[in-house]
């Protein structure tokens, strides 16, 4: 069974195509399923939509759902369709989170930290003068987040959980036990977790996490799925027979896919 559960459309503000675009691609590439998850609206923002260039309006997100269970019904027998969405963790606003997505089918939510400490994970600019310890603050506040979000009990999948490195590839190399710490949480909740291939169109180049947190994982038990993070309709299922072979070398036997907000395992 071939997948990608991760991809974006121009709803966004900084991803091209339409959600058929990325659908036909994915036909394309012979996937069996292919989910739709662009990034949640800021629900906790009172605007209807403060960042134009990072996240749907608000009031966009019915028109989301719609067009994503019309599409589902229109290729049914040439491709699953499923309805996902990519959404951010922020403690603070969580239950409003969690009211809106109950009012919806989605087969699957990824739960994706995409700022800590109130600025983005991908801005580089955030290392500058840091001292050792003040990076290693840095990360352990970072996988803190990632941690809570998995308690949280929102999510079936967490996104990419060390892109914090991608514009910042000396992430990699700072010690500390809070990864090993939040893969623990990760097992004792249940959560599956992304390899993401978008990695690749950063500084940090590769896939989100690294080889060596995907053994780390592997040795917690924790679950492994696919998402190519598709922000153009050609990168749907980019390296995807790469990464399942990569996760057989690594000992991985099996990986997941969702539907209905159920989890299930197939044979790598």
């Amino acid at each position: 069974m071939k997948f990608d559960f991760h991809t974006h459309h121009e709803r966004c503000g900084h991803a091209e195509g339409t959600i058929e675009d990325y659908i036909r691609s994915a036909i394309e590439q012979r996937l069996d399923m292919i989910g739709i998850s662009d990034h949640s609206p800021y629900f906790g923002d009172e605007e209807d939509h403060p960042h134009p260039e990072v996240a749907m309006a608000k009031s966009e997100f019915p028109n989301y759902v719609e067009e994503v269970l019309r599409l589902k019904k229109k290729y049914e027998g040439q491709i699953e369709v499923l309805l996902g969405v990519e959404s951010d963790f922020f403690p603070e606003h969580a239950e409003t989170y969690r009211k809106v997505y109950e009012c919806y089918p989605f087969d699957y939510i990824i739960g994706s930290v995409h700022r800590s400490d109130h600025i983005s994970i991908f801005n580089k600019n955030r290392w500058k003068n840091l001292t050792k310890k003040a990076q290693q603050e840095q990360k352990e506040r970072y996988y803190a987040l990632i941690a809570e979000s998995a308690k949280s009990g929102m999510f079936d999948i967490l996104g990419h959980i060390d892109a914090m490195k991608a514009n910042y590839p000396a992430f990699s190399d700072i010690q500390t036990e809070a990864v090993d710490r939040t893969l623990q949480v990760i097992s004792e909740y249940d959560i599956a977790i992304e390899v993401n291939t978008s990695g690749k169109t950063k500084l940090a180049g590769g896939w989100y996490p690294s080889d060596e947190i995907l053994e780390r994982a592997l040795f917690y038990g924790v679950k492994v799925t696919f998402g190519s993070d598709a922000h153009v309709p050609s990168r749907v299922g980019d390296e995807w027979e790469q990464v399942r072979q990569r996760l057989r070398e690594i000992g991985y036997k099996e990986w997941a896919y969702f539907r209905q907000r159920k989890r299930y395992l197939t044979s790598l």
